[in-house]
């Protein structure tokens, strides 16, 4: 999953870099469903929660790719 969400940029909204870094220091559970989807937003959990934000979580994911790595298969909760 090398850089796996970097090939979809119009997840990236432009000119927002800054995410606090406390989302990308841990694997959390809503991060691992996500990495394991493939950041495919039809699979989501949070899909019918009607949420009205655009999802920050392709940058979270590749933010914990770079800080800790990829998650262990055995955190696999998707």
């Amino acid at each position: 999953m090398d850089n796996l969400l970097s090939q979809d940029l119009d997840l990236y909204l432009p000119g927002n870099d800054e995410m606090s870094e406390s989302i990308t220091q841990n694997w959390t559970e809503q991060a691992l469903e996500c990495y394991y989807i493939n950041c495919d937003c039809k699979k989501c959990s949070l899909r019918n929660g009607h949420y009205s934000f655009i999802c920050q979580m392709p940058k979270v994911i590749d933010a914990l790719i770079k800080t800790v790595g990829e998650p262990d298969e055995q955190l696999k909760t998707a």
